[in-house]
Formats: C-alpha cells, sequence, structure tokens
C-alpha cells in the first residue's frame, strides 16, 4: 500500500488535484498548526479537549479542517497548549 505522501506526489500531477489543493492549502496549513501543537505539548485529543472544557469530537473536527476555529478557540488552544498564538499576513 502506498504512503500519504507517496500518493499526493502522484495525484499533484493532475490539475484538477492541483488546483483544490493549493486552494485548500491555508486550511490544511491550519490544520497541521493545531496538530504539531497538540502533539508537541504530549496531549491526545481527549486531553487537549479536557483542558480547553470541550469535547473530543470538537477536536478531531478541529483537526480535519470541518470547522474552522475562531480567534477565540485558537487563544484557548495555545494557553492549553502552553504555546503563544501568533497570526500574519504574508505577502501572496
Amino acid at each position: 500500500m502506498s504512503r500519504l505522501a507517496d500518493l499526493h506526489d502522484k495525484w499533484s500531477r493532475e490539475p484538477d488535484y492541483r488546483e483544490v489543493y493549493d486552494r485548500l492549502g491555508p486550511e490544511f496549513e491550519l490544520s497541521r498548526s493545531l496538530i504539531e501543537a497538540r502533539t508537541r505539548a504530549k496531549l491526545t485529543q481527549a486531553e487537549l479537549a479536557e483542558r480547553m472544557h470541550t469535547t473530543q469530537s470538537v477536536i478531531a473536527r478541529l483537526e480535519s479542517g470541518r470547522n474552522r476555529p475562531s480567534t477565540r478557540t485558537l487563544e484557548k488552544i495555545a494557553r492549553a497548549t502552553g504555546t503563544k498564538l501568533r497570526i500574519s499576513f504574508d505577502p501572496a
């Protein structure tokens, strides 16, 4: 079975896939950042949820990209993971 990275490399050669992936890139980046913050803090989704006074399913939805977190939610995640929230605007 192919690894996910191998599949992504293969699919990236397809123009339709590349277009959608590029359009959704910022959402994937946010999801990846949320997961990295949680794993660096050595927390499970359930543990992070407990610290944030929410449920594991909410954390799963945030990490999957199905829900876009508010700034307030991002601040709660930062506090719960012992990180600092930084939002920036970079040149396109």
